[in-house]
């Protein structure tokens, strides 16, 4: 219990000592001289991995030193060692084998010391540096050694790693991310990551290659190839409302009625000046009275005139459905007394077996229709149904939907469902012809970056 209380201690005076200091260079400075005093160390010395070599940072008791000396040469290659077998390396080795610590060998023997224990510094389960112990006249490292050791190269590995990180420029950074991708990739281990760079590599290779239908999608609705309006044919009152929107009808039939109470009174009121003027008439002609005879000549047309247009209005009076069809809009079921105005639609009725297609295309995409090509139609409420159309024109006027500019194009259904009705709506899909599949998925986004891109540069 002593021991671990001992090795919690060092741990944590080790970490304080490196998060004491604001850079990676001062931190392994002061971490291996500390080191080097509590474990009884003659020398203590930290490298870093630079591009798959161990470069030595820090060396214990020394300010300054040159990397070309034999002394640095060598613990670089037995950094190298650890760092190549992700492994801690003692020497002697525990197991009386040298021929795993070659590197620590030739090291004992160059600089004269007689043991030497190297645990590798890790951060996310990754070996970037070396921690290296050397004693000259102390006891060789043991298992309990070695595991203090380990122990400070996994403590301290996350902090000397933060610092080296936060010393980095934005490029440095993406550089080193790239070669850790690049290491994942074509290295020895991570065999996960090899699969799925294979998968999309293949899945990238298939799709530059493969073509497929492209088509142009777009909201849709059905509207009927011919459309009559109902409209009040004068001022007046509704008095009875036959059908409403929804309601199948036949030609002739009557959709609703207005209130015809003053025009039979006014009916009447012609007709009666008609027959005195008619006995007028009659009495300037019995008188041989030329200059009579003409001026009510003249009045009984006028009043014929005025009767033949109450009887056209009376006839009017009841509106009735041009064709066989569906009543699109109108209901006048709760508008009973009120007055409408002369001309105002009151029911508008759409033909059975003629039916149009309104497509609302994207700017973007209008550009690739062209009238005669071929799509299907897909629609809410007959969603296991897609009926065939033919695009017959497209109309080179906008309207802003949603924040966006969309075009009309007609298009004209070439086999009608007996379930299809006007005002259903859904999305139709225009086939434009064969395109590769990653340019099928991907040329909105492009087009994007592009336009983006100009809007940007001078």
């Amino acid at each position: 219990q002593q021991q671990s209380l001992d090795r919690l201690t060092l741990v944590t005076d080790a970490l304080a000592t490196a998060m004491e200091e604001p850079q990676a260079a001062q931190a392994a400075t002061a971490v291996v001289n500390m080191l080097a005093a509590r474990l009884r160390c003659d020398r203590v010395s930290i490298g870093f991995d630079r591009d798959g070599e161990a470069e030595v940072q820090a060396i214990s008791h020394t300010a300054t030193f040159d990397r070309r000396t034999n002394l640095v040469r060598l613990l670089g290659e037995a950094m190298d060692e650890v760092l190549d077998l992700d492994l801690p390396m003692v020497f002697p080795p525990l197991d009386g084998d040298e021929l795993g610590v070659l590197a620590h060998a030739e090291l004992a023997r160059e600089a004269r010391v007689d043991a030497i224990c190297s645990v590798p510094l890790v951060d996310h389960g990754h070996a970037f540096g070396v921690l290296t112990f050397e004693r000259t006249d102390g006891p060789p490292f043991d298992v309990q050694a070695l595991e203090v050791c380990k122990t400070l190269g996994l403590a301290l590995g996350p902090v000397l790693a933060l610092k080296q990180q936060s010393e980095q420029s934005l490029w440095q950074r993406v550089a080193e991310q790239g070669r850790e991708g690049i290491n994942i990739l074509f290295g020895p281990r991570h065999p996960g990551a090899k699969l799925v760079a294979l998968t999309v590599f293949v899945a990238a290779t298939v799709l530059s290659l493969a073509t497929g239908d492209y088509r142009v999608s777009a909201r849709t609705v059905v509207e009927g190839a011919v459309q009559r309006a109902a409209v009040a044919p004068f001022d007046g009152y509704v008095v009875e409302s036959l059908a409403r929107a929804g309601d199948t009808v036949r030609q002739g039939q009557v959709l609703a009625r207005l209130d015809d109470k003053d025009l039979l009174l006014e009916q009447t009121r012609w007709s009666a000046e008609l027959q005195q003027l008619q006995g007028k008439q009659r009495q300037a002609m019995a008188a041989q009275d030329r200059a009579a005879l003409m001026l009510v000549q003249a009045q009984a047309q006028q009043a014929q005139a005025q009767l033949q247009l109450v009887q056209s209005r009376l006839a009017r009076a009841s509106l009735t459905a041009p064709f066989d069809g569906i009543v699109v809009s109108g209901d006048l079921s709760q508008l009973l007394g009120t007055p409408v105005e002369q001309g105002k639609v009151l029911f508008e009725v759409a033909p059975l077996d003629a039916y149009r297609v309104i497509l609302q295309v994207d700017e973007r995409d209008v550009a690739d229709l062209r009238t005669g090509q071929r799509g299907e139609l897909a629609l809410s409420g007959l969603p296991g149904q897609t009926l065939p159309f033919t695009v017959k024109q497209i109309t080179p006027v906008t309207t802003a939907q949603d924040g966006r500019n969309h075009f009309r194009v007609e298009a004209q259904v070439d086999a009608a469902s007996d379930r299809l009705r006007p005002g259903m709506e859904g999305v139709g899909k225009v086939g434009v012809g064969d395109r590769r599949l990653i340019w099928i998925w991907t040329h909105g986004f492009m087009d994007w970056l592009r336009l983006a891109a100009w809007n940007w540069l001078p």
